[in-house]
């Protein structure tokens, strides 16, 4: 085995990370593999600082942004620090590499009315996939969940009788997340009807054929539904983990209580929302200033 295969062997199994970042860590170390031997490296990944500058360089010369790149340099950075775990590297080169600067960007996210039309207006037609695709756009919303989170869900994550859900996610952390009796209400409606057409199994959201959604499957399925009620550029399931976020803060929800419902591990990646919540900032403004 490779010793690159080694460790997203480790990654899955000890550090427990998602298959999504395992597959971006695989991605990035083989673009760096192929940049190694495009410039005739003696090793196949090298620890060289100037051989990681050159590619960083290379990577920002073709348009790259600073965020991407930052992100491919922490993929090298695990990758070596497995390596001195193992004992076959004494330092980690990245330490030596300044990563490039970012600008901080504002999350964008979707209007409350056009969520509301989306979940209230918008036909997802009849049958099994219909219902299936609203209780995707609803649980997304309601929850503020991953998209990764979202896939894994298994019927018994969804709790009836407690009106919540348990959601797996990043490195098998697991939180409660509360939601409304018209989640519930749909939920009931979809699980009534795949157990009937597609049969009984353990995963809660399927598509027709009985197996488990899949990433791109799901993204096709937001971004076709948000087509209909807004022309942002970005219409992904992370845009409305963001208007959730955003929409709970601006109704005066506290940071802390949206840290948690979100996953985050610490606040600082919560705090992000706080750029947003101008609505909340102009009723304020309209009620405390004299002038206003």
């Amino acid at each position: 085995m490779h010793q690159t295969d080694v460790f997203l062997t480790y990654l899955i199994s000890e550090r427990r990370v998602s298959p999504h970042t395992v597959l971006s860590y695989k991605t990035d170390l083989e673009q760096y593999k192929d940049f190694c031997k495009a410039i005739n490296s003696p090793v196949e990944i090298s620890d060289d600082p100037v051989i990681i500058r050159s590619w960083i360089a290379s990577l920002l010369e073709n348009g790259l942004s600073a965020r991407s790149v930052n992100r491919k340099m922490t993929s090298l950075h695990s990758y070596f620090r497995f390596e001195m775990r193992e004992g076959r590297l004494s330092s980690d080169p990245m330490l030596m590499i300044k990563r490039p600067r970012t600008r901080s960007v504002v999350p964008e996210f979707i209007d409350e009315d056009q969520m509301r039309q989306l979940l209230s207006e918008v036909d997802f037609g009849e049958g099994f996939k219909g219902l299936r695709d609203r209780l995707i756009l609803e649980m997304l919303y309601q929850t503020g969940m991953r998209l990764s989170e979202l896939i894994s869900l298994r019927d018994t994550d969804i709790r009836f009788e407690e009106m919540e859900i348990r959601v797996t996610g990043k490195r098998n952390k697991q939180r409660i997340v509360p939601f409304s009796f018209l989640l519930k209400k749909i939920c009931i409606e979809y699980l009534a009807v795949r157990n009937r057409e597609v049969g009984t199994t353990d995963t809660f959201l399927v598509r027709e054929n009985g197996k488990s959604l899949y990433p791109k499957l799901v993204y096709r399925t937001v971004n076709y539904y948000l087509g209909q009620v807004t022309t942002i550029a970005r219409k992904s399931p992370h845009i409305i983990r963001h208007s959730f976020a955003t929409h709970m803060l601006n109704r005066g929800a506290d940071l802390n209580a949206i840290r948690e419902l979100l996953g985050h591990a610490n606040l600082s990646a919560t705090q992000i929302y706080t750029h947003n919540s101008f609505e909340k900032l102009k009723k304020v403004y309209k009620q405390a200033h004299p002038r206003a």
